[in-house]
């Protein structure tokens, strides 16, 4: 309830419109940060009968909410919107958002609430002040989404899209851009369903495929513009994709996304080049270009799932320093803790080592990548206790580990050791008893 209460204070403006009826608010009087402490009732001598019971009214509605008394909220809901009869600017923009917010809350968790309750309050609020109305649009529309009422909840937003009051302003526009993204959701929502309810001989069918086709169409059109605004807009690339690879519009979807993953004026996103790349993958790309992709996503987290891909493509690599890079990107891997018991990452450390072990040179290659990392190492990944909890959960991983301890610190004295006949032991009775049952 404070958080609900602060972000209801009078100076929060969702869509910062300009309008002057709306803005005559007293700017200079300063707030409480702490709105659980202020007097229910304020300044008794600065309020009227109506405003005291309303006040009442907000603080029963409070207490009521803060036990999860939802039945006896409602009641009291009933009764607080003629709030909204108050002239008072001051106070009329919050409590329109207190109602929103409240009442949606309310019925959220009341046993008896019907979806015509939210639509009620939902056109009300719309209609009770323009500030709100596109935002309050979008959640209408996702909760009809939540009841499966798509249709409904496209109407709602290409109602909310074509909105206008007064002159435009820039939180306006970009509530307009976000709202015709979904619109395009919505549409690649209806083709999904359409393509998976028609059967297989239904694919030439022209009724069909042009239904499909108009929604694919449809969702083009908002989805395309998503790459017109910088920001990051996962869920929505990866339908348009899903779309147009449906329809081998592969070139098409490679340029989305290469302009989602490497247009600069976006934000750095390694999910981009996560898609990116298993788009290519899916299309039988190069090791070399997968490697491209890879090597930029390893420089923005080093501790991504994939670089255990991208050490194989490069251990793959008949070059000497492609063995180098993949001995780097698995100990940039185990320099986060998440990774310390994984045996795979692991194991590719080791065989990374043996295929460098064909070098000349390869004890300077691997002291090189070692010595900034001897003084927290050891304690990251090679103590007594590691050994010891290793050899009882894991024992193939403490005897991969055991391996290497050498080889990575050849000149420091090593903890991670416990009795190898004992693990050895210990392994080979969990293979005899599995071989028993």
């Amino acid at each position: 309830m404070d958080d609900l209460e602060r972000e209801l204070e009078p100076h929060i403006d969702l869509e910062n419109d300009s309008d002057s009826s709306e803005d005559n608010s007293s700017k200079g009087e300063k707030k409480s940060k702490f709105p659980l402490v202020k007097p229910i009732y304020g300044d008794q001598t600065q309020q009227n009968g109506f405003r005291r019971t309303t006040s009442m009214c907000r603080e029963r509605i409070r207490e009521a909410m803060l036990h999860h008394r939802w039945e006896e909220a409602a009641e009291y809901m009933v009764y607080y919107p003629q709030i909204l009869e108050d002239r008072n600017l001051f106070t009329a923009q919050p409590s329109k958002e207190f109602i929103w917010r409240t009442a949606t809350e309310i019925f959220h968790h009341h046993p008896n609430s019907t979806m015509e309750d939210y639509n009620t309050i939902y056109e009300r609020m719309k209609h009770s002040g323009f500030r709100h109305y596109l935002m309050i649009s979008l959640e209408h529309s996702f909760h009809l989404l939540l009841h499966q009422q798509i249709e409904d909840a496209k109407r709602h937003l290409a109602s909310a899209e074509s909105w206008r009051h007064g002159k435009e302003t820039a939180a306006q526009i970009q509530n307009i851009k976000l709202i015709q993204a979904y619109r395009g959701l919505l549409d690649y929502i209806i083709w999904c369903d359409k393509k998976s309810t028609r059967s297989s001989s239904d694919y030439y069918e022209s009724d069909s495929n042009q239904t499909m086709q108009n929604y694919f169409r449809q969702a083009s059109v908002n989805l395309e513009e998503i790459l017109k605004n910088p920001g990051v807009w996962d869920c929505f690339i990866l339908r348009y994709v899903e779309m147009l690879e449906f329809y081998e519009h592969h070139k098409e979807a490679l340029q989305v996304l290469n302009d989602y993953a490497y247009d600069s004026n976006f934000p750095p996103n390694p999910n981009a080049h996560v898609y990116l790349y298993q788009y290519l993958k899916r299309q039988g790309a190069s090791e070399k270009r997968l490697m491209k992709v890879l090597k930029v996503l390893h420089a923005l987290v080093p501790s991504h799932e994939l670089m255990l891909e991208y050490s194989s493509l490069l251990l793959q690599s008949e070059k000497q320093s492609d063995t180098q890079k993949a001995l780097g990107v698995v100990l940039e891997m185990l320099d986060f803790n998440c990774w310390g018991s994984n045996l795979e990452v692991w194991i590719r450390l080791k065989a990374v080592i043996q295929k460098l072990q064909n070098q000349v040179d390869w004890e300077n290659i691997v002291c090189e990548k070692m010595a900034e990392r001897k003084d927290w190492w050891l304690a990251l990944h090679l103590t007594s206790f590691h050994a010891t909890k290793d050899s009882k959960e894991n024992p193939e991983l403490f005897e991969v580990k055991a391996s290497l301890t050498k080889i990575l610190f050849p000149d420091q004295p090593l903890k991670y050791s416990v009795n190898g006949s004992q693990v050895k032991g210990k392994a080979e009775t969990k293979k005899r008893k599995g071989r028993r049952y």
